[in-house]
């Protein structure tokens, strides 16, 4: 094994044992459930948008699963909480091209940060649906905060 694949390896295992993000937001602006019927792994999280409705405010999450889908929304946390709602966007997108990769190509380290340790999963088909679903559960719930939000702010 590769140092830097040991190293990838810690980082998973520390996210999955430091659970950031983990128990249920107050007050969410939109919740999504999502679950991996494959192997059972599940997810409910809840995000909560800034005043102006364009800025990840805070993210909560419940779920029960494998190291890699705990970790992998302990790392989303980590790097999405703060974050504007189109760099939120980004965010998924890159990682889910990462994800794809099947391990091939240079993920973008500088963008994914911690994220970056599953880019070794992508390289196991059966593992990537749980690296996905808290990044699946978060896209779906910054579509419904971003839905409500402009609904708002539409004249009556």
């Amino acid at each position: 094994m590769s140092d830097l694949s040991g190293l990838y390896q810690e980082l998973i295992l520390d996210h999955s044992r430091r659970r950031l993000g983990d128990g249920e937001l107050a007050e969410p602006h939109a919740t999504h459930h999502e679950l991996n019927p494959t192997c059972g792994d599940e997810i409910t999280m809840g995000i909560r948008l800034d005043a102006s409705g364009t800025v990840l405010e805070a993210i909560g999450w419940t779920g029960d699963g494998c190291s890699i889908s705990m970790a992998s929304a302990s790392a989303l946390t980590e790097l999405a909480t703060g974050a504007d709602l189109e760099r939120v966007r980004t965010l998924v997108d890159e990682f889910r091209s990462m994800m794809r990769s099947k391990g091939a190509g240079e993920a973008n380290e500088e963008l994914l940060g911690d994220a970056i340790a599953f880019h070794g999963v992508s390289k196991y088909v059966m593992r990537v649906k749980c690296a996905m679903l808290a990044w699946v559960a978060l896209e779906a719930c910054v579509a419904s905060a971003s839905a409500s939000a402009s609904e708002a702010a539409e004249p009556a």
